[in-house]
């Protein structure tokens, strides 16, 4: 998803709708989210970690079970900080532009601010189908995309497809790393995906979403 607008949240939609030119891009590129108070600034994040380097993270709560934040196809450990919320009305066609991106809907969002750090952990969404199919057209969907490097994997026992890319923001003038993981299920195709502010902020967040992915169960 590009990064237009923070996806309607939960609480009060025209909030949602003011955040509209400023927001939703840890899906996609996020050009200017509001930094809570504290936060490091972008430049600050951890630019000289690498996926191969980042810490491990404890596993502090589970999402898409039953009584979480999220009703989900699958769950997964979520790392300390880290505050999900469901997303309202995911379907209305008047928000589409919001809550679409290929053939996915936006479901849950995760957000890092509480950790420290700036970006989205979301969970998308597709219809039945090869997980690969509906991750390649996910990622064609996301404007500014480009270098997509797709490999095989597992995401805690299931077979997984992982994808890692570039997006260019041209507001910020930059490209940055983003990645996600597309698994099966008997309710359709989950994507999980992981933005950030920068390249700093999203390699900051790898933890957390390793974590996700080495801890995703079908429901």
């Amino acid at each position: 998803m590009p990064d237009r607008a923070r996806p309607i949240r939960t609480s009060a939609l025209p909030a949602a709708l003011v955040a509209a030119g400023l927001l939703l891009t840890a899906c996609g590129t996020n050009p200017g989210p509001d930094r809570p108070a504290g936060a490091r600034a972008p430049q600050a994040a951890k630019t000289a970690e690498t996926p191969e380097k980042a810490e491990k993270a404890e596993a502090a709560a589970t999402l898409g079970g039953p009584g979480s934040a999220c009703a989900l196809p699958v769950s997964f450990a979520l790392a300390e900080g880290w505050k999900p919320e469901a997303i309202k009305d995911p379907e209305d066609p008047e928000f589409a532009a919001l809550t679409r991106q290929g053939p996915a809907v936006v479901r849950c969002e995760v957000d890092a601010k509480p950790s420290g750090n700036i970006g989205y952990l979301r969970v998308w969404t597709a219809g039945k189908g090869p997980a690969r199919t509906a991750l390649e057209a996910f990622v064609k969907a996301e404007k500014g995309s480009s270098k997509a490097s797709y490999r095989e994997t597992e995401a805690g026992t299931l077979p997984a497809t992982e994808v890692t890319y570039t997006v260019h923001n041209e507001l910020m003038e930059e490209s940055k790393e983003e990645r996600a993981f597309a698994v099966s299920t008997p309710k359709g195709t989950v994507i999980v995906h992981l933005g950030g502010l920068d390249t700093g902020e999203h390699r900051a967040m790898l933890p957390a979403y390793e974590l996700a992915k080495s801890t995703t169960k079908v429901l």
